[in-house]
């Protein structure tokens, strides 16, 4: 009963302050930026500039191979400016390609220059077989030379023979992907919702700290553990709200909601704790903020991680915030792991009360001193 009150008396005064409002506004904010913001699903077109020096019947095949993809089976005719002059173009578009016919070789270097993009130059050799003079930018991998280098200059007899030679093992089947939208909610969800806790908490202990509302415990019979308790649960009805805003309009009720509750709790309380624990040992966010920020830092690296499934160090893995994404990737797709995100649930919510015990230890300390 006296954990109630406590709680509902620092729900009231939580609403009357700035800090309560954040996480829920920040939720919004990301809630209508995933809905009109972000497209279903991302489309990809790779932008290349070709120059044919082949007589005009060369010329001509060249185009009609290059139509045959094509959305209408039109060349458009364009012009594009680049340092001061004008270059007349043909133009293809296909559902990942947009090409750029020139007539010289000097428009097709000096777009791939400017503007960043593969420039090809089509020509007769010595024995009059085709050759391919790439412009590229510097930066691309030994692997993809390596591909362009074969992929038009080897006979396409030869590549459709390895190709059909290639043994392709499935190594599961059954999953349905998901689209782009839906995939950047678990970073949302984990940032906005459960890490945000962590800043949020340590704002309403040194606005307490600077009233001495934390001062006024050692000569009252509450308990200290019970008002850093209260504390952490209207934490949590915040970030379980936040994170419904976020997840209710874009996944409608096709996931399991239970797990996401127990996920967002149990995070939101590891959380929550880490604010407590920052807290501690400072008098104020000013000094702090270097600690808070530094956090914030290491625990948005697994975020860089998810959206580059090629990079995935180990050491990224035992950071918090890779189980947590990892546990609310689950819990969206259509056949997730159901254990994955129980265990991670488990691990955060012990990880929460070991913190919290050590919270409470420190609090009782710095009162007595």
């Amino acid at each position: 009963m006296k954990m109630w009150s406590s709680f509902k008396k620092e729900l009231i005064l939580a609403a009357r302050g700035f800090y309560f409002y954040v996480e829920l506004g920040f939720a919004v904010v990301i809630m209508l930026v995933i809905l009109f913001a972000i497209p279903e699903n991302f489309s990809s077109t790779n932008t290349e500039y070709f120059y044919f020096n082949l007589p005009e019947q060369g010329r001509e095949i060249s185009k009609n191979s290059l139509l045959e993809n094509d959305t209408d089976g039109k060349i458009e005719e364009v012009e594009i400016e680049t340092g001061g002059k004008v270059y007349p173009a043909g133009l293809i578009v296909s559902d990942e390609q947009e090409i750029y016919i020139f007539e010289s070789e000097e428009a097709v270097r000096e777009l791939a220059d400017s503007e960043r993009n593969l420039g090809v130059v089509v020509e007769l050799d010595e024995n009059n077989e085709l050759f391919y003079r790439y412009y590229l930018q510097g930066y691309e991998s030994t692997r993809l030379k390596n591909l362009l280098s074969v992929l038009l200059n080897e006979s396409t007899v030869v590549l459709e023979e390895r190709i059909n030679n290639q043994e392709v093992r499935t190594l599961t089947t059954g999953f349905e992907p998901i689209t782009e939208r839906k995939n950047t909610i678990p970073p949302l969800v984990a940032f906005s919702g459960s890490l945000m806790g962590m800043f949020v908490m340590a704002a309403y202990i040194f606005l307490d700290k600077k009233e001495g509302v934390i001062e006024a415990y050692a000569v009252t019979p509450s308990s200290v553990w019970r008002y850093l308790l209260s504390k952490v649960f209207v934490l949590l009805l915040t970030t379980v709200v936040s994170g419904l805003i976020i997840v209710i309009p874009v996944m409608g009720f096709s996931i399991n909601y239970g797990l996401l509750l127990l996920l967002l709790l149990t995070t939101g309380f590891f959380a929550s704790t880490l604010g407590l624990l920052i807290a501690s040992f400072y008098d104020n966010m000013t000094k702090a903020f270097g600690v808070i920020y530094l956090l914030f830092f290491i625990l948005m690296v697994p975020g860089i991680a998810y959206f580059i499934p090629g990079w995935d160090p180990f050491w990224v893995k035992i950071i918090p915030t890779y189980p947590i994404l990892q546990g609310f990737k689950e819990i969206i797709l259509p056949k997730g792991d159901i254990v994955y995100p129980l265990l991670t649930s488990a691990g955060f919510l012990a990880g929460g009360l070991v913190i919290f015990a050590l919270t409470n230890i420190r609090f009782k300390r710095t009162l007595s001193v």
